[in-house]
């Protein structure tokens, strides 16, 4: 059974709630139309103010960096992102402490969405409209859960079978990028969020922590 620490519970709680609020917003409230600067269309109020647009679209916020880590696309996405940091994020959190933990989760979901606007704007190859979900911050913790504990051995609920960190990692890893619902999965999002988890737990190691 799993047992969720503080900061995780609080933060699938939050998830949970936003998106389920997304949805009724959706079935009870007027739709707002973006389609000025997004390629969506008419979405519900809660998706129009908290995305991340690209930057050149006129509805680009910053705050949008922090509120877009929230929101989800559909129920596998969500399931998917919780699932997983509701079996790494346990573990992390008693490693590190609340505060460490909460400072590496919020780095790399901000971090995971500047990368994607940037790939988008230098190289011209990232191409999204809108981007939602906590894959970003969800990879950095599977990047920092594959540094730290590769042979730890979890015990599996389905199969009831004992399997090493750095397999899980591989395996979560690939659904979580495979089951975006969306069909516009932001690659370079998750590939954001391994490089600022790398590079933060590698700093902390130089530091000695």
């Amino acid at each position: 059974m799993l047992r969720l620490t503080p900061v995780v519970r609080n933060l699938i709680m939050i998830n949970v709630l936003v998106f389920v609020g997304s949805f009724l917003a959706g079935k009870l409230t007027p739709l707002v139309d973006v389609s000025g600067c997004t390629f969506s269309g008419p979405v519900d109020v809660i998706t129009a103010y908290l995305s991340l647009y690209n930057t050149h679209a006129g509805c680009f916020r910053p705050y949008q960096l922090f509120t877009y880590m929230f929101m989800h696309g559909g129920i596998s996405h969500i399931f998917f992102n919780m699932l997983t940091l509701a079996f790494m994020g346990p573990i992390l959190e008693s490693y590190w402490g609340v505060k460490r933990f909460t400072i590496f989760y919020l780095i790399t979901g901000v971090g995971a969405g500047l990368f994607n606007i940037f790939v988008d704007l230098v190289f011209h190859v990232g191409g999204f409209g809108t981007m939602v979900g906590a894959s970003g911050a969800i990879y950095g913790l599977l990047t920092a859960f594959g540094m730290l504990f590769p042979n730890m051995e979890i015990q599996l609920l389905i199969p009831p079978i004992p399997i090493k960190a750095k397999y899980l990692v591989l395996l979560l890893g690939g659904l979580s990028f495979m089951m975006d619902p969306s069909g516009n999965t932001a690659h370079f999002a998750h590939l954001g969020g391994v490089v600022f988890g790398f590079f933060i737990i590698t700093a902390w190691r130089k530091q000695g922590n």
